[in-house]
């Protein structure tokens, strides 16, 4: 609730663009929810790119405009571009599901990439959440079944990822995370996507995906894909798929 004063502004007073600060916008200025949404979603690979990092579909490049919006949203509390953050997650988690064998008309099943609980307070909103549940909304707007299914949650404590490298980065998230007693058997109940508002390293996917799949007992998790969407990755991400 720390966050409540901006909304309640935001219904009063004129906007400005969290991408490009331009005023008398709602939230985003046309070319900046462009750059934000208007790719749908394509593959992207971390260099190097880490074993057990599932297929990850992201939307937008992180930089300029785009990191402004993630920023915006995620450490300042701008909480009304949690919906246009969705919509671009909406459209990885399309191109994530179609790009690693399709959903079989199964629901999908949105499972976030869990904070720290000391950043989720620090923060004063669950970031990852709060986008995962836009996505899923526009998801179901658009003739998709989807909900969000936060399986996951930290066991141990990790230490602050920045300024650590790739490999550091694998090694201080390893087994770091757990799913909640029976997430196994909801997850198998659909396509279970892990959603996230950025990749950097792959590192909290690698991790993510290795528990997700480790409670997919058969039969359940036979013939269940697991996947990942982002909103945003680094440029070269989406580079070196052009090769």
């Amino acid at each position: 609730m720390r966050w409540w004063w901006r909304e309640v502004i935001g219904l009063v007073l004129p906007g400005a663009c969290g991408g490009c600060g331009r005023g008398g916008t709602p939230s985003l200025c046309e070319v900046c929810a462009r750059a934000l949404c208007g790719h749908g979603g394509r593959r992207v690979r971390p260099v190097p790119e880490p074993v057990g990092l599932p297929v990850v579909c992201a939307a937008a490049p992180y930089a300029d405009a785009v990191r402004a919006v993630l920023l915006g949203h995620k450490e300042r509390g701008a909480l009304g571009l949690a919906r246009p953050l969705g919509v671009a997650l909406a459209g990885a988690v399309r191109a994530s599901v179609a790009a690693s064998g399709g959903s079989g008309g199964r629901p999908l099943l949105l499972v976030p990439v869990p904070s720290a609980r000391r950043v989720v307070r620090a923060r004063g909103h669950d970031a990852t959440r709060r986008v995962a549940l836009a996505a899923a909304a526009e998801l179901r707007r658009t003739g998709k079944a989807a909900r969000v299914l936060p399986l996951l949650r930290q066991r141990r404590a990790v230490a602050d990822q920045a300024g650590l490298g790739a490999r550091e980065r694998l090694a201080n998230l390893a087994g770091a995370l757990e799913v909640t007693p029976g997430g196994g058997r909801q997850a198998a109940a659909g396509r279970p996507v892990l959603v996230d508002d950025l990749m950097t390293t792959g590192a909290s996917l690698v991790e993510a995906a290795r528990a997700l799949r480790a409670s997919l007992e058969p039969p359940f998790g036979a013939c269940v894909r697991v996947s990942a969407a982002v909103v945003a990755a680094p440029p070269l991400s989406f580079e070196i798929n052009r090769n």
